[in-house]
């Protein structure tokens, strides 16, 4: 296959993304003639055919979609790039990029990245939410600066990045205010055949909190599971079930959500990682928000 030429990419796009030559003509400003014969061109650059022409209409095929999603992700970069640098050249903001994993709690994340703007108020900051999988994935190729994460880098991944672990902390049981207040006396054992809400497969708290349980041979009632922390506090608020946060955070829950406190236990560690691909932290954002992480967490 010969160098692929993205102003024939191009054209293919915007025809396939407008869903005619007609309109592609008028937002590329070329005739219809054109634009037909420089997708021919790519067609058989590519060595087969993107449309299945059906009448007077033109339809993606299989080959075309598989195209069609690889140029929407090549020209989205290229306006990115094109944003990013304008920005930079505007403002000479620093870009500070970090991944956040789903189960982190972003109330904890808000404490933690504020102080990037309070260190530095050049910082442009960009956050990145997901499995831990697939920000390792964008961490490998420089996509993101750092990963705060519920859980370490595990050992074999092939990735070159390094674990630093910023503390760890207890958990809070918390519910509604009548809940609460029933299942105060005798904790944890007041747990046992009890409404609870619980965290989603992916979190690491959920496999420690079902051990402790068994440990202590409680058996709560699982009403509800959620991949997304702000649902389970929405439904502990409104008194569907006991919840638990990490300690660190349980006086903002309890301002913002209205929800008291049943018990806590340090027998569960809520750990928190800096996931960097430097050994030692130089990078000048992250010095300053390990630093204060840290801070954070070993106040509770």
């Amino acid at each position: 296959m010969t160098n692929l030429n993205y102003q024939h990419l191009l054209y293919f796009y915007i025809t396939a993304k407008e869903g005619s030559i007609a309109r592609a003509s008028k937002v590329l400003h070329l005739t219809a003639q054109t634009i037909s014969s420089q997708i021919s061109v790519l067609e058989d650059t590519c060595g087969f055919q993107l449309f299945d022409r059906i009448g007077k209409r033109l339809v993606l095929n299989e080959k075309g979609k598989l195209t069609y999603t690889f140029a929407d992700d090549i020209f989205k970069l290229g306006n990115e790039l094109q944003h990013t640098l304008k920005n930079q050249y505007q403002t000479s903001q620093h870009i500070f990029t970090v991944g956040i994993t789903d189960a982190l709690p972003k109330v904890l994340a808000f404490d933690l990245f504020r102080s990037c703007f309070e260190n530095d108020l050049n910082t442009h900051l960009i956050c990145k939410e997901g499995d831990l999988d697939s920000l390792m994935t964008e961490l490998a190729v420089n996509k993101l600066d750092i990963i705060l994460s519920d859980r370490p880098m595990l050992p074999g991944v092939h990735v070159k990045a390094f674990n630093h672990v910023i503390g760890e902390g207890g958990l809070t049981f918390l519910a509604s205010a009548n809940l609460a207040e029933s299942l105060k006396d005798n904790f944890p054992q007041s747990l046992h055949h009890q409404p609870f809400l619980i965290s989603g497969e992916k979190s690491v708290q959920r496999l420690n909190l079902l051990t402790w349980f068994d440990s202590l041979g409680i058996q709560p009632i699982i009403k509800a599971e959620f991949e997304d922390s702000a649902l389970t506090k929405l439904f502990g608020q409104a008194g569907y079930g006991v919840f638990c946060a990490p300690t660190s955070i349980e006086q903002h829950l309890m301002e913002h959500y209205d929800v008291s406190i049943v018990g806590r236990t340090k027998d569960i560690k809520e750990n928190l990682y800096l996931i960097s691909p430097e050994r030692k932290l130089k990078h000048p954002a992250v010095v300053p928000l390990f630093e204060h992480a840290k801070t954070i967490i070993q106040a509770k």
